[in-house]
């Protein structure tokens, strides 16, 4: 991994002190869901918006690295401010990969300046949202649904198909321009106050310098973009799976009892040890796994224009299997940490069961089914 600097040693400082406040009411605010205001704009007051932003911008000069830090960080208590906070940078970097240098400036800038904070409206499987021109300018017309962020942001990257071409249209907009109705109608059982419902767009107008025209295929820098939150989720994953394995560890050495009446403890039970064990294995081969592809894509990015097509698929497979590996460690540790502390630790006061269905919640809005096989694919035809 990149080796700390000054600045990304006050930026996990500053993390770690705003996820400890946001442990506080975790468990309180995800039975409550909606959008969690207080907590978003702790996150903009603490400069941790610009992390990435390049200092001549006005930003932090930071690392991905730095960024994913962090969203593991959160994630440990509370993944769906992790989620919001990981994928404020995903829509952040889009017109730095997909925009014109002019874009590129004023987006870094302005959210450097005035501590934006990004949402989507971007999902491309979702092709509801219709674009065409009117009077010279381009309108919207549809919804758009799995809009994280997208309550309390301050702008939306979006895509919309377009009448006149056969590229999705891709844009930013400030959210509260005239038209687009934030539905606040996100209703899963996980990941509570991510933000993710559906937007509506009644006649929106897009200007000219809002559309993204470089070509999303047009160099492997620019496709790095493509596979992007799957990197983010996979230290989201990490941090829930360490996050559920603290709580558990601190309940078991607390209330546990111990499985056999010859221990006096929970922590002397051999069965408990042995599951601990295995937590651990899990953990750890995580840990390596998204510190390597951390390592990978910073370098990647660092060379810009430069990436080699051969770097890019490297890092794309370094991330599908990692994502495979999280997915099926992930499910099995925050479903098996109840087996460690017992039946008392089921009761709703606890909350412990938010961390399964954070992570069910996640793992399904990307199957790894399909990865699984290009994975075997890649390897076959090598």
């Amino acid at each position: 991994m990149t080796a700390p600097t000054a600045i990304s040693q006050s930026s996990i400082e500053i993390a770690n002190d705003l996820a400890r406040k946001f442990y506080e009411n975790a468990a309180e605010r995800d039975v409550r869901g909606g959008s969690p205001k207080v907590e978003r704009d702790l996150i903009r007051e603490s400069g941790l918006l610009k992390v990435l932003i390049p200092q001549q911008y006005g930003g932090l000069g930071g690392t991905w690295t730095d960024v994913v830090t962090i969203v593991r960080i959160f994630a440990r208590y509370d993944s769906s401010l992790a989620h919001v906070y990981g994928y404020h940078f995903v829509n952040l970097i889009t017109p730095h990969l997909w925009g014109d240098a002019k874009q590129q400036e004023y987006y870094y800038s302005e959210t450097a300046k005035n501590n934006w904070f990004w949402g989507n409206a971007f999902n491309p499987v979702d092709i509801k949202l219709q674009a065409h021109k009117e009077n010279g300018h381009l309108v919207l017309n549809g919804v758009k649904t799995f809009c994280t962020g997208s309550v309390d942001s301050d702008h939306l990257i979006l895509s919309a198909v377009c009448d006149d071409q056969e590229e999705l249209l891709i844009a930013v907009i400030p959210t509260n321009r005239e038209g687009v109705i934030i539905n606040g109608d996100w209703d899963s059982f996980g990941q509570r106050q991510t933000d993710s419902g559906s937007i509506t767009f009644t006649n929106v107008m897009v200007k000219e310098e809002e559309v993204l025209r470089n070509d999303l295929k047009a160099n492997e820098f620019a496709k790095l973009r493509i596979h992007i939150s799957h990197f983010i989720l996979n230290h989201l994953f990490l941090g829930i799976m360490e996050g559920a394995f603290e709580e558990a560890k601190k309940y078991t050495v607390s209330k546990t009892r111990p499985h056999s009446q010859k221990e006096n403890s929970a922590i002397d039970d051999p069965s408990i040890q042995r599951h601990y064990g295995e937590f651990y294995v899990q953990i750890e081969a995580a840990r390596l796994l998204v510190e390597k592809t951390a390592g990978m894509f910073q370098r990647l990015w660092d060379k810009g224009k430069a990436v080699q097509e051969d770097e890019r698929k490297e890092l794309d497979y370094a991330v599908y299997s990692t994502k495979v590996f999280l997915t099926r460690a992930g499910l099995d540790i925050t479903s098996r940490i109840f087996e460690v502390m017992g039946s008392r630790a089921t009761s709703s006061h606890y909350g412990f069961d938010r961390y399964w269905r954070n992570m069910r919640t996640m793992t399904l809005h990307g199957p790894v089914d399909p990865v699984i096989q290009d994975l075997g694919k890649w390897i076959l035809h090598e």
